[in-house]
């Protein structure tokens, strides 16, 4: 039983360290079996017996840990295999701290040593039934000392939540947002009101990455006009983040049905164009990464929708796969002089990666965690840089500033920093500002929307800015964000939703249950 002595007692310290959470009356059972057969002396069936708990164990195990779904793994694997050495061995050390596996030998040692004098057997078999019903028993002790009357509802963190009040709240919330629409009226006829409209879709970027970059305090956010504090991103992967901004015309939708054929008045490009813009597209990478370019293609909403070209502009950096990042201001600075060719307003989804993990900046050895403070005010100083461009141009713009999600650099108990399998609170809280490039008038303090808000309100704005032009004289720019639709924080990947509560957030799991956060 050396063997799986180790095995169990490896689950029980991951649980004790909140990495995995046990099947007890599983473990158990398989422990009890195993314990059965251990007295088989002929080496065939010991070798079938290994391999029988195998089968059984590493499955049980890979079930119990806070890792993404077997069946999410198969379906990435294609992306995985695009990955740099480099990123690879950047990831290793996350997966595999350095201080674990030192602790794990020393664990690995001691339990050799202590194994020659007590049967450790035994310690694991009562500590498979004692930790159960121990930590059962402190949780309800702990719920009736905060609140007796609500002991018996009230999960600790970790354990499996009330799933029919959840499941209930969420299929009311994906009733009332497929309700939702933005409409959006004509741009003005006065050339000398009309104005761009410009969305920067920025990879890898919430106020918690913010925060630990040190980075909250950049000039560029008190430059927006309008900034967003309580912005849901919904999604924390980049396909399904630029399936929604394009989407931004109509409530959020549920995962699956990103996938799905959308009415054409939820395309906010097609709105735009509608409303009398030119749509363009450009990126400041190749687009290949997850079929990213056909996504956005896909969800447009409009036919041939050029794709302006970054190949003149330098390059920043180098993507995770060994592809290039073209730096940002020469990125959109190149598209803005292509862009004075264009006879009249023109709508451009910019989208970037430079944020995104595991990108190496040239001739620098930092890993993409310590390098995102460097590329990050980059970053912010460079779109600070193309909005005095366009002011300079003396033409008008509207900048919608919008994360895909965040960057989980501090990463939680449930996953290693930069993997966003689960998009918690910290990764889907993204800072949104909108900012007017051109008004004359008076900008006045930023109007704070702190309300809960997601893609629906930005959509709402820029068809109040588009149907009634914050260029002409005599407008009050605060009268725009009146009344803005409102949007819990619900985050979803594909078998993943999470939704904030009045003490942390829930997670509803791939198999379908509720499990308390904080």
């Amino acid at each position: 039983m050396t063997f799986w002595n180790l095995y169990f007692i490896i689950k029980l310290a991951l649980f004790s360290t909140g990495h995995l959470t046990p099947l007890w009356l599983a473990n158990i059972g398989f422990a009890a079996a195993l314990a059965a057969s251990s007295p088989l002396r002929s080496r065939v069936w010991r070798a079938m017996r290994l391999l029988a708990g195998l089968a059984i164990g590493l499955p049980l195990m890979y079930r119990e840990a806070n890792v993404p779904p077997f069946a999410r793994i198969v379906e990435e694997f294609g992306n995985l295999r695009t990955f740099s050495f480099g990123y690879w061995l950047e990831l290793l050390p996350r997966f595999l701290p350095p201080m674990l596996v030192v602790i794990a030998l020393g664990g690995l040692v001691t339990y050799l040593i202590v194994n020659r004098w007590l049967r450790v057997a035994t310690l694991v078999m009562i500590a498979l039934v004692a930790l159960p019903v121990w930590h059962g028993a402190s949780t309800v002790l702990a719920g009736m000392h905060a609140n007796p009357q609500a002991a018996s509802t009230a999960p600790a963190s970790g354990q499996a939540a009330p799933r029919s009040d959840y499941d209930a709240a969420l299929a009311a919330f994906r009733a009332a947002e497929s309700q939702r629409q933005v409409a959006f009226g004509h741009l003005a006829s006065d050339s000398q009101a009309q104005f761009d409209v410009i969305v920067l879709h920025i990879c890898s970027l919430s106020w918690d990455d913010l925060d630990v970059a040190k980075a909250r305090n950049h000039p560029m956010l008190s430059h927006f006009d309008y900034l967003f504090a309580n912005f849901s991103t919904a999604a924390s992967y980049s396909g399904p983040a630029a399936i929604r901004v394009l989407r931004a015309s109509c409530g959020q939708q549920a995962h699956a049905d990103l996938y799905k054929d959308s009415p054409a008045q939820c395309h906010l490009m097609a709105d735009l164009a509608q409303a009398g813009y030119t749509p363009q597209v450009t990126f400041n990478h190749d687009g290949h990464f997850d079929n990213f370019t056909q996504i956005v293609k896909d969800n447009l909403g409009v036919p041939n929708v050029p794709f302006i070209p970054n190949t003149a502009a330098p390059v920043a950096m180098h993507a995770f796969d060994g592809s290039a990042i073209m730096d940002d201001y020469g990125t959109l600075s190149n598209w803005y002089a292509q862009r004075a060719k264009v006879p009249g307003p023109v709508a451009l989804y910019y989208n970037t990666i430079s944020l995104h993990d595991g990108n190496r900046l040239p001739d620098n050895k930092l890993s993409s965690i310590d390098s995102y403070p460097i590329r990050v005010n980059k970053l912010m100083s460079d779109f600070d840089r193309f909005a005095d461009l366009i002011r300079q141009s003396g033409r008008r713009a509207v900048i919608v500033f919008v994360p895909e999600h965040g960057a989980a650099l501090r990463g939680d108990n449930n996953q290693v920093a930069g993997l966003r399998e689960i998009p918690t609170p910290s990764v889907i809280h993204g800072p949104v500002g909108v900012r007017l490039v051109g008004f004359n008038g008076d900008h006045g303090p930023t109007t704070i929307i702190d309300r809960p808000t997601s893609f629906l309100a930005v959509a709402q704005l820029v068809s109040n800015l588009v149907s009634n032009s914050p260029f002409k004289p005599g407008v009050t720019l605060a009268q725009y964000a009146a009344d803005l639709p409102e949007t819990p924080m619900i985050g979803e990947n594909e078998g993943t939703v999470t939704m904030k509560t009045a003490t942390g957030y829930v997670v509803k799991t791939p198999d379908g249950v509720w499990v308390d956060q904080k």
